[in-house]
């Protein structure tokens, strides 16, 4: 971080009013970093609070000081504001721009209080009097690891800090599978786990809680509605909002489906495509040189990282799905020579 003696002159003076925003739908990098985060600063003498924009998975709802976090869109709005007003730093987690806290971020720009980005996607905004940002890092939450090391503070990681961390990096790094497992996320989650993590008792709560209706919207999604072009080094899968309904989904339910779809042999991009109601929300993956952030951003008004990113669409679902679909003869020649490449790597 630049200016970090000036950040930590910032928390050393104690007790500050701080507020802890992550993105839209938290996924367990955002709700471990802020969760983590919040216990940290408790222990520094802090006032803080977590206020996620919307809900998030009920496998995550184990994380210490789940309790406590206010959800702004169920009609904590009013509240939100208060605390956004009276707050002396705010604290913006796994997100680059204000856009993806929805209502919030305006808030959160108007705020007087000295404003602080954590964050390892690509295109940060510039709003933050204070940035921690790196695109080498694998999650947010090892960020936030390098952060409280750099402060001096790694004493004060206790057991159910380091557990909210440890699930951000296992997540983020799809179980340590992903290119972006780095020699320090192996020696982050090695420090962790002398800190008490139980890492066996977070992969068992994150992986292993599934409901009847999700594995079975699982199998219907994989049987039912998965689309493999072969020609396109390209899988993808599209869901209706009635079949979310028929299979009772929750937040979280179509969490990793996409990654299925990149399991498939040959297969270089995959994506997910969701009738939200208000939106078709994608999820996009891609497997070696294939920039999914660059695919999203150019079509889909989204972002993210190179093999991972998000988009949205305003137009219906199968027309969602004829763009995509439309799209990939342009990228061919990109995604079978990345084949080739992954090919040739492989067999040497």
């Amino acid at each position: 971080m630049q200016n970090l003696e000036s950040f930590k002159e910032l928390l050393n003076i104690s007790p500050k009013n701080i507020v802890i925003t992550t993105h839209h739908k938290p996924d367990a990098d955002a709700l471990g970093s802020s969760l983590g985060l919040a216990g940290f600063l408790k222990k520094k003498g802090h006032h803080v609070q977590v206020i996620t924009p919307t809900d998030y998975p009920d496998f995550l709802t184990w994380m210490d000081g789940n309790s406590e976090v206010i959800i702004f869109n169920e009609g904590n709005e009013t509240k939100s504001g208060e605390l956004i007003e009276k707050a002396d730093i705010i604290f913006c987690l796994d997100f680059p721009s204000l856009y993806r806290i929805n209502e919030l971020g305006e808030m959160v720009r108007e705020a007087s209080a000295a404003k602080v980005l954590i964050d390892h996607h690509q295109e940060p905004e510039d709003f933050a009097n204070f940035t921690f940002w790196s695109t080498s890092a694998a999650a947010t939450a090892e960020l936030i690891y390098d952060l409280i090391k750099d402060m001096g503070d790694t004493h004060l990681i206790d057991k159910n800090i380091a557990e909210c961390l440890y699930a951000g990096i296992m997540t983020d790094t799809g179980s340590f599978k992903h290119p972006n497992t780095t020699k320090n996320v192996h020696l982050i989650s090695a420090e962790l786990m002398d800190h008490g993590a139980d890492v066996s008792k977070v992969a068992k709560l994150i992986y292993d809680t599934n409901s009847v209706d999700r594995l079975k919207f699982i199998g219907f999604a994989l049987s039912q509605k998965l689309v493999v072009l072969k020609e396109y080094r390209t899988a993808y899968i599209h869901i209706t909002a009635e079949e979310l309904k028929r299979f009772n989904s929750k937040t979280g339910d179509t969490e990793g489906l996409v990654n299925y779809a990149l399991s498939i042999e040959g297969i270089i991009l995959a994506a997910i495509i969701i009738d939200r109601t208000e939106a078709v929300k994608m999820s996009f993956r891609s497997v070696g040189e294939f920039s999914v952030n660059e695919f999203a951003r150019d079509h889909f008004e989204g972002g993210g990282h190179k093999n991972a990113a998000g988009g949205k669409s305003n137009l219906t679902l199968e027309e969602t799905v004829k763009k995509f679909e439309s799209l990939l003869p342009k990228y061919k020649d990109q995604l079978n020579n990345n084949a080739r490449t992954l090919t040739a790597h492989v067999t040497n």
